[in-house]
């Protein structure tokens, strides 16, 4: 469990994150890419922090996510001048993609669909008779 500590950086963190990497998007000219930070969690050490990134559209998601990975050391610099007035020491930081939208949207999808478990329980692995 994260304690309110972890939490109130993960806050600070997630909140400039933002601001650094759609500043990037917008100098850079690159149209068409949402770039937003679900989440940030951070160790009880405060030494890492993991950044779930959402990226749209999906078809970017990887190519894009490889391109922040490779720019983390930027980032980090650009972050530490952000907190440095909160912050000791920047947490490394380490990116994700978050699908958990792509998730929802799966069981949204199978809920709407004819592959509806509720209605049909045959679907479910666990009720199915052998």
């Amino acid at each position: 469990m994260e304690t309110n500590r972890q939490k109130k950086i993960g806050g600070v963190l997630q909140k400039d994150l933002v601001d650094i990497l759609q500043g990037e998007v917008r100098k850079n000219g690159i149209t068409n890419l949402v770039i937003s930070v679900s989440k940030v969690s951070v160790t009880t050490d405060l030494s890492v922090a993991t950044v779930y990134l959402s990226i749209f559209p999906q078809v970017k998601a990887k190519e894009t996510l490889e391109a922040i990975k490779t720019n983390t050391t930027l980032i980090k610099h650009d972050l530490s001048q952000r907190v440095r007035l909160q912050l000791r020491r920047v947490p490394n930081l380490v990116f994700f993609i978050d699908d958990s939208l792509d998730y929802i949207e799966k069981i949204d999808n199978a809920l709407a669909d004819k592959e509806n478990p509720i209605e049909n329980r045959d679907l479910l692995e666990k009720r199915r008779k052998s």
